[in-house]
């Protein structure tokens, strides 16, 4: 990997960056059920709340659509939160399901205790890996396996497998 310059950046060499700390990760689901039977069925995250938000200017604003209606959990993992987020209005919702190469493609990784347990697990949910799972072979990641999954609604999730967990 080369380096990148940022000398040229406005703000790269800020005392106090603008950004504090990561909140959350939020996905927009089809279904918040079906979502929820992953994220705390199977990856086990703890389901904070639920809170159902009608159209409103307030909602216009914070999402940006005009006439929005949604659902939102909040689920709390190892670290990191994620929020899942089920719209019931637009009428004129798109679903999307691009590939890792596409632009605008996201993911969130995971460190996994058993890759192929997990796996089993999720194909059971509608999650299925990308690929076949992979082990590093050299540099300061050898021997460290990763597999992308994705599932019914689009979302990818990449599960990383330290090499002393495989050993365990």
């Amino acid at each position: 990997m080369s380096n990148v310059e940022t000398s040229g950046i406005p703000g790269a060499a800020n005392a106090s960056p603008p950004v504090k700390s990561f909140d959350h990760t939020g996905f927009t689901v089809a279904s918040l059920d079906r979502s929820l039977a992953f994220w705390v069925g199977a990856l086990e995250f703890k389901h904070l709340h639920t809170l159902t938000f009608d159209p409103s200017p307030f909602v216009d604003e914070v999402v940006g659509v005009p006439g929005a209606a949604l659902r939102v959990a909040m689920l709390q993992g190892p670290g990191h939160m994620i929020e899942l987020l089920e719209f019931a209005a637009p009428a004129n919702r798109e679903t999307y399901k691009p590939r890792l190469c596409d632009v605008g493609s996201a993911h969130v990784a995971l460190y996994v205790a058993d890759i192929d347990a997990l796996l089993s697990k999720v194909a059971r949910l509608g999650w299925h890996p990308l690929g076949k799972p992979q082990t590093v072979a050299y540099g300061e990641s050898k021997g460290l396996r990763l597999v992308h999954v994705q599932g019914p609604d689009g979302v990818t999730v990449e599960f990383l497998q330290r090499a002393a967990d495989a050993q365990a």
